[in-house]
């Protein structure tokens, strides 16, 4: 008999197989059919009466408080997200990695942590992989090993199942935040100073074009979300986005989010598609998720031809990283331009660079803000504006470092101010800017 509610261990995997046989009981015992008929509510309150029978039968085994733990665990099971439903619901938990039916590990504040979640055997997990999937009109079989899918709360799901996975089915799901942290909780956390947070206030008041770099989990989808809240609300958006996950407040925002192919391979529409759709829709600024393909060199055209303000994140190392990798990514759209030319291009329509980072301590950090200053003698002319300098991890396991003013005075200050921005210059005099403090923005 399992005695506690808070099972772990082997336990844990003796609870999921014995969930598993009661769940297959519930599936043999309940007519499926009567969920339209029933209503909603009824049906599931059929489903909790039948749950909580066959936990009550003495060939069960469960102590008290383990036959409401197994309810409500075989409820999650048709409802909701199973053995991972705990972990869905943690605020502070971005990422569910599943390896396996007996490794899950979660990522909390930017660490990964190993978890004493379990599925019952590699059958069961998989049925849960296809449930979850299936939900959101995809398949994944022998046929089709791999899926990407959006789940029904924003969620992204990504699935691997053999024979690809060679030890047994892998699950990630990348979790969707309705609170998104917010630019006056990154100055205080120290993830970049009050000069630096204006400054970028700034451009997008100004209307410069905005690159954010950085790696995967590195926040540059988060950071993007922030800089959007400072466009004025007499502005047209159109975020372009593979899954929606920016929240913008505009109230004349037109949302694209692309589809991938179905089943028969039909239907897809790309993110160049929806960029090229986007200009007949009288934008003033467009903003794309992610640029990670031939939709650079249209976005680049959108942002040369009176769409000032436009922003995009990109993968990257760091800053020169994202400047080789768009000039790929032209290169890829089939557009046979000389480097010369393309880097001229790019040149000419971003102005200001923005690179995060996700430390190894799971710190998010923007460790560099640039100014794309041209091109001179072929090569990309970057200065930086602001810097962030490490100088090794205290006891307390955080980083020790600063951030500074490089003394460069951005070129772009001059369009700002040609647009009736004031900008105070004095915050670009080089020095170490302070940090981890109360921060409101200015109006």
């Amino acid at each position: 008999m399992i005695a506690t509610a808070h099972i772990h261990g082997p336990a844990r995997q003796s609870f999921q197989q014995l969930k598993t046989r009661l769940h297959r009981q519930m599936v043999d015992a309940i007519d499926m059919s009567k969920a339209g008929t029933l209503g909603e509510e009824t049906f599931r309150g059929q489903l909790h009466a039948l749950a909580s029978h066959l936990c009550e039968r003495p060939e069960a085994g469960l102590a008290g408080g383990d036959r409401e733990l197994m309810v409500r665990e075989l409820m999650d099971e048709i409802y909701g997200f199973g053995p991972l439903q705990s972990l869905m619901d943690d605020p502070e938990v971005s990422d569910v990695l599943v390896n396996g039916a007996s490794t899950v590990i979660v990522e909390r504040n930017g660490l990964l942590q190993k978890t004493d979640v379990t599925f019952a055997d590699d059958a069961h997990l998989l049925h849960f992989i296809q449930r979850l999937v299936g939900r959101a009109g995809r398949r994944i079989d022998e046929v089709s090993p791999m899926v990407d899918a959006k789940l029904a709360d924003g969620s992204r799901l990504h699935a691997v199942i053999p024979p690809l996975a060679l030890r047994g089915p892998t699950l990630s799901i990348r979790r969707f935040k309705t609170r998104i942290v917010q630019f006056e909780d990154m100055v205080r956390l120290g993830t970049l100073s009050p000069e630096m947070a204006d400054f970028l206030i700034l451009c997008v008041r100004g209307r410069m074009n905005v690159l954010l770099s950085g790696g995967t989990g590195a926040g540059k989808t988060t950071l993007l979300n922030n800089l959007s809240r400072f466009i004025p609300h007499s502005e047209r958006v159109v975020p372009i986005e593979e899954t929606a996950e920016l929240q913008l407040q505009q109230p004349d925002v037109v949302g694209l989010e692309t589809r991938v192919p179905n089943i028969e391979g039909k239907g897809l529409v790309a993110p160049r598609d929806l960029l090229r759709n986007s200009l007949r829709m009288r934008p003033d600024r467009i903003i794309v998720g992610e640029a990670r393909g031939a939709e650079v060199l249209d976005m680049l055209q959108a942002m040369n031809t009176g769409h000032d303000g436009s922003m995009s994140t990109i993968h990257a190392n760091d800053t020169r990283d994202a400047l080789n990798r768009m000039e790929l990514m032209i290169a890829l759209s089939g557009a046979e331009l000389p480097t010369h030319v393309a880097r001229q291009y790019i040149a000419s329509a971003v102005q200001v660079l923005v690179h995060i980072a996700r430390l190894a301590t799971g710190e998010r950090k923007v460790v560099r803000i640039s100014e794309l200053a041209g091109v001179a003698d072929g090569e990309f002319v970057v200065h930086d504006v602001f810097v962030h300098r490490m100088a090794g991890v205290g006891d307390d396991g955080r980083v020790q470092g600063a951030f500074y003013a490089t003394g460069h005075e951005p070129v772009c200050l001059r369009r700002m101010t040609a647009k009736g921005h004031e900008v105070p210059t004095a915050m670009f005099a080089a020095r170490e800017l302070p940090t981890g403090m109360e921060y409101k923005p200015a109006t």
